[in-house]
């Protein structure tokens, strides 16, 4: 091939690029702006749910997250929350809670078992016995959500081809730059990317921050101990009973979570968990989300079609539905006050990704682990 060739060649490539992230921008923006809300109707049958909670230090603002799960409008259920060290500081917290609700069936399970690599799975399968009721519903400790949660987020499951039901959710950040960037990873790249996959009909998804499942699911794919060495846990559980038959639904319901990495490193090492993760468990879905990040996939394309006019054209109209979805999935007052940090957000989740690539190495909190290709995570000393 000809040096000309390879030109009009490397040309063609980068235009196709730049079309791609157009046109992905574009359907991002749309979907998580014209995304059907919440209505109002109650399910007729409300039948009692154990919440799970598992928690582990005292997280900012846990009180505050915690208590929304007890300011629900709905007729029975009972919390378990979950800790592994009775000197944790998150169990000064639930008996705070149990003082100011001493109506609620709130109850906490204080126990070091180890029942695999996964803490938070240790966690849940401590708490367990606690569980009273049939439906189960799992939420991160960080997370906030509506009076009218519980009913909203229970009513899919009474369909017995139901396995899952997940919520979406909208990262809340806490002052400075570093939890603005994260969140900016939640509500402009990571949810619309979900948003945009469910409009094409893809299921493969089950985030932390909610999954309500009955017991007898649960039993089915056997409990939680199949999910004790998994680094996904989330994403496994729906796999799992998808794989027996069952529906994963993405509820209306859009829960909150509260984001506060306070440094740089702090942001990389939970982002590059995440992205890691992520490749791992759908490798081909991972190199192909290139194009569902912003602007950087744009400016690249542009560069090796040598600023050719039509690329110019393809990244502005890239760059102003970048602008809109990140209005759309903030307040509008909020959005025009963030706009300086979008080209630094697309940057950074742009150059996290392709290091994503680099190793299966993961930090959660103080514990490194490899994350193997079945998704289980083995500690590194």
């Amino acid at each position: 091939m000809s040096a000309a060739a390879e030109l009009w060649f490397i040309s063609r490539c980068g235009l196709a690029l730049v079309a791609l992230a157009m046109a992905y921008s574009i359907i991002a923006w749309l979907t998580v702006r014209f995304r059907r809300r919440p209505g109002q109707s109650w399910p007729s049958v409300q039948p009692p749910v154990t919440v799970l909670k598992p928690l582990c230090g005292a997280e900012h603002a846990l009180y505050e997250s915690l208590r929304t799960f007890c300011d629900q409008r709905y007729p029975r259920f009972q919390i378990v929350f979950g800790v592994r060290d009775a000197g944790d500081p998150a169990v000064a917290v639930v008996h705070r809670l149990q003082r100011d609700f001493p109506e609620l069936d709130l109850r906490i399970a204080i126990d070091p078992t180890q029942h695999g690599s996964s803490r938070k799975v240790g966690n849940l399968i401590n708490m367990m016995p606690l569980a009273r009721y049939d439906y189960l519903i799992i939420a991160d400790s960080d997370v906030r959500v509506a009076p009218d949660y519980l009913a909203k987020v229970v009513a899919p499951l009474l369909d017995p081809g139901v396995g899952i039901v997940t919520c979406p959710y909208r990262g809340h950040p806490r002052p400075g730059l570093w939890s603005l960037l994260a969140s900016l990873f939640i509500n402009d790249w990571f949810m619309p990317s979900v948003y945009v996959a469910a409009l094409f009909g893809s299921r493969s998804f089950a985030f932390g921050a909610t999954i309500a499942i009955r017991r007898e699911a649960l039993a089915g794919i056997g409990g939680f101990a199949a999910l004790a060495d998994q680094l996904p846990d989330d994403y496994r559980l729906g796999e799992l009973t998808r794989r027996g038959g069952l529906r994963t639904v993405l509820s209306e319901v859009v829960v909150e979570t509260c984001v506060e990495e306070s440094s740089m490193g702090e942001l990389i090492r939970h982002e590059l968990r995440w992205l890691r993760t992520i490749r791992t468990v759908r490798p081909v879905g991972y190199t192909f989300s290139f194009v569902s990040l912003g602007l950087g996939p744009a400016v690249l394309g542009s560069l090796l079609a040598a600023g050719a006019r039509a690329a110019l054209v393809m990244l502005a109209i890239t760059a102003i539905a970048r602008l809109m979805l990140h209005c759309s999935a903030r307040k509008a007052r909020s959005a025009l006050k963030q706009l300086w940090v979008l080209p630094l957000n697309d940057l950074l989740v742009f150059a996290l990704w392709c290091w994503g690539f680099v190793t299966r190495r993961v930090q959660w909190r103080h514990a490194r682990y490899r994350v193997a290709r079945d998704g289980s995570a083995h500690p590194i000393p």
